[in-house]
């Protein structure tokens, strides 16, 4: 199937802003910017997925073109990462029977987590989207824990019926876990990974609809297929060693610098 990877970046952020040209020092003491490493995942996944990176801001796209990547250039009326990814789909002319957003916070995102959103949308016609979610260790539950109590807003859970159709996210930790858990133990608590992967026709609805109470609330995008009652299913994906985690904050950069250095990440 005809696979985009779109890269949707933009200066402006509330929590951290200028984040996608944010140097990360990996494996090997090289420094490299977070949207260029967001960028070499994308190109590690396998088939022949064409990597655009989408941004409305020069400098972003000064960069990414330094480094290679072939950029597509959106407006600065984007709400959020679906909606940019809308745009570049639109300006590159459709074509594709998957659009795939892997979100330039996530370096991390291992090449077979994006395969397995591919693979799964082939197979379930019903589906329009899917989403990776990722089993906690007691190690990544205790993370998300420590930074609730700090107050700082971390990661997203989700939570899913039988059927792998997805019932909520959110930057709260759920669902609640009374129990604690050793660092290698698998625990209750999933972890969404900001991956998705949408039949082309859902991600053109998708900007026409506002924004319903619940996004607004928690500030997620993917809500807004739910509360419009889009098939979004979770796809769950194995770390396999790897450890991940999104950049955020600016106190996440040495952990996520931590974590390229223990992936070999160069």
């Amino acid at each position: 199937m005809a696979t985009l990877i779109v890269i949707p970046a933009r200066y402006p952020s509330q929590r951290y802003p200028g984040k996608p040209l944010v140097p990360l020092t990996g494996a090997t003491g090289e420094s490299r910017t977070l949207i260029e490493r967001s960028w070499r995942a994308a190109l590690e996944v396998g088939g022949d997925a064409r990597v655009v990176v989408a941004t409305d801001d020069g400098r972003i796209a000064d960069a990414a073109t330094g480094f290679g990547a072939e950029v597509v250039m959106t407006s600065d009326r984007c709400r959020n990462g679906t909606e940019r990814c809308a745009e570049a789909l639109d300006a590159l002319g459709g074509g594709y029977d998957i659009v795939v957003n892997l979100q330039g916070d996530a370096p991390l995102t291992p090449p077979w987590f994006v395969e397995a959103l591919v693979a799964d949308l082939s197979a379930h016609p019903v589906a329009e989207v899917a989403t990776p979610v990722l089993r906690c260790d007691g190690r990544a539950l205790n993370g998300f824990l420590e930074d609730r109590r700090a107050g700082r807003v971390g990661g997203t859970t989700a939570v899913f019926g039988i059927d792998r159709n997805a019932l909520y996210f959110s930057k709260e930790v759920i669902p609640y876990t009374s129990r604690d858990y050793g660092a290698a133990e698998p625990t209750p608590v999933f972890h969404h990974v900001g991956v998705y992967a949408y039949r082309p026709s859902a991600l053109a609805a998708y900007p026409r609809w506002e924004p319903g109470p619940l996004e607004r609330l928690e500030g997620l995008e993917q809500l807004r297929f739910l509360e419009r009652g889009i098939h979004l299913t979770c796809v769950e994906v194995e770390a396999r060693g790897r450890p991940f985690w999104e950049l955020n904050n600016p106190e996440d950069v040495p952990r996520i610098e931590a974590m390229l250095t223990e992936a070999g990440l160069a």
